[in-house]
């Protein structure tokens, strides 16, 4: 996929409210978007399997948004965190003989030291 558009493509999905407020600018719609984009990502570069890895996955990109949309001080800083973020999936290698996340059918999660988003 080409990463190159990606702040763009965020950019149109968040606008550009950068008030003390912005959270409150930004609606439950555009974070489902910014949600789903980062479970795309995630599923490119996390191995999973059945329903319970999606749901897995899901739950990582959803924990992610959450958390980056709590520490960011701006609608462009969590934008930016996110986008960030995803370019750096995108652009590294995936090992598959390295250890890291593993999400399986029966939902157990097992991590090295490498976690993919934080």
């Amino acid at each position: 996929m080409d990463m190159s558009g990606i702040w763009d493509q965020l950019q149109d999905i968040g606008g550009d409210a950068d008030a003390a407020d912005w959270r409150t600018g930004l609606d439950e719609d555009s974070r489902q978007r910014i949600v789903n984009k980062i479970t795309e990502t995630l599923k490119r570069h996390l191995p999973f399997s059945g329903e319970e890895g999606l749901r897995e996955i899901k739950k990582i990109a959803i924990r992610f948004e959450e958390k980056t949309f709590a520490s960011a001080i701006s609608q462009s800083d969590y934008l930016r965190k996110i986008s960030l973020k995803m370019l750096s999936m995108e652009t590294t290698p995936r090992n598959p003989t390295d250890n890291s996340t593993q999400v399986n059918a029966v939902g157990n999660t097992s991590q090295n030291t490498h976690d993919p988003v934080s």
